[in-house]
């Protein structure tokens, strides 16, 4: 619902928890790939002397995208596990549903 970036640490902690309650019943699509690199200086290093190393990946998470998607659960378990999969990530989530129509 709001744009952020999402580390791959907090992809790998959302995707453990899916994975926990879908086991073998379900299929899970991971719709955000950690692709842009941060990189972080040494602590009390001169100025100069170039770039740091990569510290860690992100995934830069538009407004409104689709990060997770899960398949062959009931609803009641479905929107459960999405619920607790969110409070791994540092954004406001909604659960949406597709309209099989």
């Amino acid at each position: 619902m709001q744009p952020s970036w999402v580390t791959a640490r907090q992809i790998e902690a959302t995707r453990r928890v899916l994975t926990r309650y879908v086991r073998r019943t379900g299929k899970i699509w991971i719709r955000i790939f950690p692709d842009v690199p941060v990189t972080e200086r040494a602590a009390e290093s001169r100025m100069g002397s170039g770039k740091g190393i990569v510290s860690y990946w992100i995934a830069s998470v538009a407004a409104g995208s689709m990060l997770f998607e899960l398949n062959g659960l009931k609803k009641p378990l479905a929107y459960k596990v999405l619920k607790l999969a969110s409070h791994k990530l540092p954004l406001k989530t909604r659960v949406v549903e597709r309209d099989e129509s």
